[in-house]
Formats: structure tokens, C-alpha cells, sequence
């Protein structure tokens, strides 16, 4: 059986101005680079958006696999494939997975976006200008300090932390400064991956270049020796990193295999940061097509919860349709069926698993009240009394389940699911945005609403001192904000280990971080980090180049 890598560098791409023109993007509003890959200026598109937007989410993830960007991929290529005009929104892939465990952001199979090694790897540079963007405001404040401290930054309260598009664990914790006088001031350091960063957050939430520089300016670096909030804008860097991130704004147009338009952008982490492409991607996609499928990452307790409650309630928009990628394996793992044993039937493990996909179900029907469908990536393994379960189980809670088959067929074997996806979103009546919380709550209460309604809590222990860091934020003025919960991806709870759909358990918060120029506060649940660690045999190991140039391995 070939590999994804394979499938992708036999396939035929059309040169990329062809693509553009299909989708009614103007010859001004883009940049080539290279044949198969540009950026488009989001003000050359003319119009208002008019398409419906259908997000693609999951169950918690386990090492089964569900396939979510593959579903997203194949769900736009069939309805191509059905004469409907769609267009793909979705993240760029970050090189710490890439070269650690979960792999790239691209699909899989003959529902991938092209060209996929460029894609996977250094792409249009848009991860490496954000990388050097956060890291130009950390030289400037440590340079700010250096060159006589005018606004008296207390060294021990600086909490702007470098960034590295790299699984490093090294550099979680450093002390920076060593080595005497001219080399600056010494204090405790470290770095989160550039997908966590908050100017990647930023960077996705923003409406436009002038809206960016604005954010960049507000966010905060330090605190005074009078614990006075310093900014960026207080350094004057935000016009430089702003600068660097002019080019890095515009969308990225790709294409799939089958040949459907992809706008790709933003890579922020979903069980870090908030897990969704660009606004900007987004709604340029809008305005273009008329059904963009977009995708957020993880399952839906944390992708699905912060494109809703975050990117949404920010930006306006609001889906038409919800569908959720489950397999029957992936299933039977949160029934704790052991992994050697999930390719043989099993009814009992499957049972026992279920909870999970059906407690997504009901919060995207009763807690964001959005038309929710199951796309169900089949094995050959999968038995018919399983899959009359699932169906069965499925229906009772209100979500039709349809079968997919993009890995082998791209849009060929998705057209059932798409016009199903189609006839659901034509239907639906637009509705009012429901979120998890009002804006009004205090953080606490909004920290509090999502454990408890989307994780299934009974409650909340707040570590130290972070309720009196949360009472300071709300008397400096970030009460409205949304809350960014950093928890693991594989359970409802902080603890990875537990499966399934566990409810009365407590959500343990043991740090929050104001996000000032992103717009909402982070709240870190049990031990999750924001620099992950490669695994004991990163994905790095099996890649390589042969003297042709032909990349190899990557997945």
C-alpha cells in the first residue's frame, strides 16, 4: 500500500493561477510562490461572504487514528465532486509534530492538500516570521533593561517567553543572561513552541494588517517594580513585528488532489492555544465559495469549545453545521479495548467507548444548539453488528451517521457524506450564536462553565494563587475576555489516562496567563506545557533526502 507521501508526489496538480482563477480570485489579489503554492491579499477579493461554513471536528483522539483533516479534505473534494463550489479553511502544519509523534496537517491518502512536503515543512515561512516577530520582542525587552531600564521592568516579573517552531523540553526552563555585564541582565527564561505562542494566536484572530499591529501592541511582556503592566507598545516594537508579519498575513492558496481550492493559515495549537485557522483565511474563504469546510483541532471539548466560544464570538461568524470524525476502532480504544486487539469485533468495547462520541454530540446540539453529523471513517476490520450500533446509537441522540472514504477514493468516496452535509446546512435555519458562557461572567465562573458543561466536572480547584491572579486581571480591565483552557487533548479531564466520557471528577487549574494582545485568558489544566518534548522515536528519525532532492519518510 503506498504512503501518504506517495500518494501525494503522484499526483498532477493544476499551477496554482489556475486554481486561483476557478475560485474567482482576482490575477492583483495574488502572489506566486513557486507553481503550485501562493499568497492571496485578502483585500482584493471583492464582495461579502455568502457561504455556509461547516466545522470539522472529533472525538477525543486516541493512537487508533480518526482522521479529521483527511474528513475535512475529502468532505470539500466530494461536494467538488457533486458540482457544489467549496473551498477548504485550514491550519498550517507546525514542525514539531511534523518531526515529533502525531504527524502533518495535510490529510491523508487521495484526500490531501498539495504539494505536501512543501506544506509540512517550511511552507511560505509564516510559522519562521512568527518565531522571529515573538522573538524580536523578547531581544527588545531584555535590550530595554540592558540600555538603562526607563521603564523600570522588574527582571524577575518579565513573562514574555522566546519561541521555537521545535519539540525541545531543553528550553522549557533556562536561565538567559549568563556570562557577565555585556550580556545582559540574568534571569529565569524559556520557550513554548511557536504554535502556542500568543503572537500565533494573534495572528489567527486578527481582521487585517492594522488590526494585528494593534494587538501586537497590547500585549504585555513584564510588570514594573510597582507591578504596573508593561506592553509591547510601551517597548515600541509592534510596528516592527508587524513588519515582519506583513507578507505572513495573507493566506496561503494551495489545492487538493482532487483539485478543490484551500485557503492555508495559522497553526495555533488547540490544546495550548485555541486550535483554528486565521480569521483573515476564513472569511476570504467566505467569500469565495459557497460551502467552506474548516476544521479545529483535537476533539470537540477543545477545538470545537474554542472556535465557537473564541474565534467566533470574536470574529462574527458562526457555523451552519457541525460534523464530528469518530472511527469504530477509536471508539473501542475508550472502551479499553488493548491496541493489538482493536481490529477484532468487538460489541462490548465499542458500548463502553461510545459515551465519548455521544457526549460531543450533545453539546454540539444542546450547548451550541448547531446541526451536528458523524462521519465515520470505516475499516475493513469494522463488522456489521458494530456498525448497526453505532448507527443506532447515533440516531437516539439526533446525529445522522455517514460513511466515508477519502484515504482511498478522495472525493469519490465522500459524495454520500457531502450531500448529506449539503441538504443538512440548505435546511438549517440561521441561527443566533450560542456560546458556553456570557461574555458577563467573572474568569472564574467562565473557567467553571466550561469544565463543568463540556468536560462533564463536578468541579474546579484553582492551584496557589491563581484566583487572586485572576482578581487582579479583572481589575485591570480583562473580565469580558474568553478563556483559553490548556488541557490535555486524549481525555474530558487533565488526566490523559482517563477515557471515554468520565464525569464527576475535578478540573485541576494550576496556572493562568493573560493573553492581552490575543483577547483572552489562559488557564493551564493539570500538567500540560506549552514546549512539548520529542518521543522516545521522533518521526524525525525516518526522514530524509535522496540525491535527487526527493524528500522521503515523511509520513
Amino acid at each position: 500500500m503506498p504512503t501518504d507521501i506517495e500518494i501525494a508526489q503522484a499526483a498532477k496538480p493544476r499551477q496554482i493561477a489556475q486554481i486561483a482563477a476557478a475560485a474567482g480570485i482576482p490575477e492583483d489579489a495574488l502572489t506566486p510562490y513557486g507553481r503550485y503554492i501562493a499568497k492571496v491579499d485578502p483585500a482584493q477579493i471583492p464582495g461579502e461572504s455568502r457561504a455556509k461554513l461547516i466545522l470539522v471536528t472529533a472525538i477525543n483522539p486516541t493512537p487508533a487514528g480518526e482522521g479529521k483533516t483527511t474528513v475535512s479534505v475529502g468532505l470539500a473534494d466530494g461536494m467538488t465532486k457533486l458540482g457544489k463550489k467549496s473551498m477548504l479553511a485550514l491550519r498550517e502544519p507546525s514542525l514539531g509534530p511534523v518531526f515529533g509523534m502525531k504527524g502533518g496537517a495535510t490529510g491523508g491518502g487521495h484526500a490531501q492538500a498539495l504539494p505536501m512536503e512543501n506544506i509540512n515543512l517550511h511552507f511560505t515561512g509564516d510559522l519562521h516570521a512568527i518565531t522571529a516577530a515573538n522573538n524580536l520582542l523578547a531581544a527588545m525587552v531584555d535590550n530595554h533593561i540592558q540600555q538603562g531600564n526607563r521603564l523600570g521592568i522588574d527582571p524577575r516579573q518579565v513573562s514574555w517567553r522566546r519561541c521555537l517552531d521545535v519539540n525541545d523540553r531543553q528550553l522549557r526552563s533556562i536561565v538567559s543572561g549568563l556570562g557577565g555585564k555585556p550580556n545582559g541582565m540574568p534571569r529565569e527564561d524559556g520557550f513554548d513552541i511557536t504554535a502556542a505562542s500568543e503572537v500565533m494566536a494573534v495572528f489567527c484572530l486578527a481582521q487585517d494588517l492594522q488590526d494585528l499591529k494593534a494587538r501586537l501592541a497590547r500585549l504585555q511582556v513584564a510588570r514594573t517594580f510597582s507591578g504596573a503592566p508593561v506592553t509591547a507598545g510601551d517597548i515600541h516594537a509592534e510596528g516592527a513585528m508587524a513588519a515582519l508579519l506583513r507578507d505572513a498575513i495573507q493566506p496561503n492558496l494551495v489545492q487538493t488532489i482532487d483539485g478543490t481550492p484551500c485557503l492555508m493559515h495559522g497553526g495555533p495549537f488547540a490544546n495550548i492555544a485555541h486550535g483554528c485557522n486565521s480569521v483573515i483565511a476564513t472569511k476570504t474563504a467566505m467569500k469565495l465559495a459557497d460551502y467552506v469546510v474548516t476544521e479545529a483541532g483535537f476533539g470537540a471539548d477543545l477545538g470545537a469549545e474554542k472556535f465557537l466560544d473564541i474565534k467566533c464570538r470574536m470574529s462574527g461568524i458562526w457555523p451552519d453545521a457541525v460534523v464530528i470524525v469518530a472511527t469504530v476502532r477509536a471508539l473501542k480504544s475508550h472502551g479499553g479495548c488493548p491496541k493489538a486487539d482493536l481490529s477484532k469485533e468487538s460489541v462490548e468495547y465499542l458500548e463502553k467507548g461510545l459515551p465519548n462520541l455521544l457526549t460531543h454530540i450533545d453539546h454540539i446540539r444542546n450547548v451550541w444548539k448547531r446541526p451536528v453529523i458523524v462521519a465515520m471513517n470505516r475499516f475493513v476490520t469494522d463488522t456489521e453488528a458494530e456498525m448497526a450500533l453505532l448507527r443506532s446509537a447515533c440516531e437516539k441522540a439526533g446525529a445522522p451517521v455517514e460513511l466515508c472514504d477519502g484515504w482511498a477514493k478522495g472525493g469519490e468516496g465522500v459524495k454520500e457524506l457531502a450531500a448529506l452535509v449539503c441538504n443538512t446546512v440548505d435546511s438549517a435555519p440561521k441561527a443566533e450564536p450560542s456560546y458556553t458562557y456570557e461574555s458577563s461572567l467573572s474568569l472564574k465562573d467562565k473557567i467553571t462553565a466550561v469544565a463543568q458543561k463540556i468536560y462533564g466536572a463536578a468541579d474546579v480547584a484553582f492551584s496557589g494563587s491563581v484566583l487572586k491572579q485572576l482578581a487582579k486581571l479583572e481589575e485591570e480591565g480583562w473580565r469580558e475576555c474568553p478563556v483559553c483552557i490548556a488541557k490535555t487533548q486524549y481525555s474530558f479531564t487533565d488526566d490523559a489516562k482517563a477515557l471515554g466520557a468520565p464525569t464527576g471528577h475535578t478540573l485541576h487549574i494550576r496556572q493562568v496567563r493573560l493573553s492581552a494582545g490575543a483577547g483572552f485568558v489562559v488557564a493551564f489544566a493539570g500538567d500540560i506545557i506549552a514546549m512539548p518534548g520529542l518521543p522516545k522515536v521522533p518521526a524525525a528519525e525516518n526522514i530524509d533526502v535522496n540525491k535527487q532532492g526527493q524528500i522521503t519518510g515523511l509520513f
